[in-house]
């Protein structure tokens, strides 16, 4: 049926009641009756008296009965209280931060390493998909750039960002270029465009190219003409998703239907990538379930996500894709904590020199 635009405050049985449903729901993948309730919860009401609570509870729009002899289930709006206020306060455990650190800070790495291991943990310790969208490149800060010449007039281009992350690409010069020359470009480069993002060194590029001195020194304008096709760099960002063949185990992946759904999800990798950001904007977890968004109402899924960066920049997304019915009690701190260890770590990244 459908939701309320807004839901009427529950008073504190209903909200036990509530909360009883959601955590039993989690654990069973069964709607969940009012005598379970009355035999399990921590309730000392009948099961005729619970089940007025839930007919009450559903009439408010926090669940919803899927056959008419059934029990019931939470809808998006029982998630969302339940997540906002209903399943108190938890923290990720010490063992659980032990074993985060001794991947993320522990492990040598650089940022691509990081971000792939990321991914992995995320969906390693929820039991549900991991995902991390890298940063755009354009939208990175230089650190260094090199050029590496390659057979004929091809040339390599490593461009380094502060926060590690690297991108490369070949590209063809007119002319067969010396090391000397390339290691003198680099260095130019690096020096006077390092601590701009690839955006603003592309534009200012543009401009110096326009003055009439670039015209003048021939080693300059060739310095800037290979500068600004190598900074011509594809600016998409890249999605690491880690645990689909996790999540297939989850009995409401039972649907064929359902999980074409999900692979065409995660097969667009574009409008993956932009669904992401549509839901996540700002500081902290976002949790977004059901009709919250596209990504989520195709699947009725749950996305529990973060932003990560390194000091003000913000970097790209990271999260936990799953089925609603998602143990948000675990999966939130988990998502914050890594979300905080991953921008940790690559500032620490980003002030190695080496």
């Amino acid at each position: 049926m459908p939701e309320p635009q807004k839901q009427r405050p529950l008073n504190p049985r209903e909200r036990e009641v509530l909360r009883d449903i959601i955590l039993m729901y989690i654990l069973s993948a069964e709607p969940v009756s009012s005598r379970a309730i009355s035999k399990h919860g921590g309730l000392e009401l009948s099961a005729a008296s619970i089940r007025n609570i839930m007919a009450d509870l559903e009439d408010a729009g926090y669940l919803r009965q899927p056959h008419t002899s059934a029990g019931r289930v939470p809808t998006g709006a029982g998630y969302h209280l339940f997540a906002e206020s209903l399943m108190g306060s938890h923290t990720v455990p010490a063992r659980v931060r032990r074993y985060i650190d001794e991947h993320l800070r522990e492990t040598p790495t650089d940022a691509e390493g990081l971000v792939e291991v990321t991914s992995h943990l995320l969906s390693e310790l929820s039991q549900q998909v991991g995902i991390v969208v890298t940063p755009a490149i354009g939208d990175t800060v230089l650190r260094a750039i090199d050029f590496v010449p390659l057979s004929g007039s091809r040339v390599l281009v490593v461009v380094v960002s502060e926060s590690g992350f690297v991108d490369n690409k070949v590209i063809d010069t007119e002319r067969a270029l010396p090391r000397e020359e390339l290691v003198r470009a680099s260095n130019y480069l690096t020096h006077n465009f390092g601590g701009l993002t690839l955006r603003q060194i592309r534009d200012r590029l543009l401009v110096l190219m326009a003055e009439e001195r670039s015209q003048v020194d021939q080693i300059l304008g060739a310095t800037l003409d290979l500068a600004r096709r190598s900074l011509d760099l594809v600016t998409n960002r890249e999605v690491l998703v880690d645990g689909t063949s996790t999540v297939l185990a989850h009995p409401e992946l039972a649907d064929v239907q359902r999980v074409r759904r999900l692979i065409e999800t995660f097969g667009d990798k574009v409008r993956l990538v932009q669904m992401l950001n549509a839901c996540v904007r700002g500081e902290g977890v976002r949790v977004i379930i059901g009709e919250d968004s596209d990504l989520t109402s195709e699947l009725d899924f749950s996305l529990v996500a973060t932003r990560y960066g390194v000091g003000d920049r913000e970097l790209g997304t990271l999260g936990i894709f799953g089925p609603s019915r998602m143990e948000y009690q675990r999966v939130i701190p988990l998502v914050h904590y890594l979300g905080e260890t991953l921008s940790e770590v690559l500032a620490a990244v980003s002030t190695d020199p080496g």
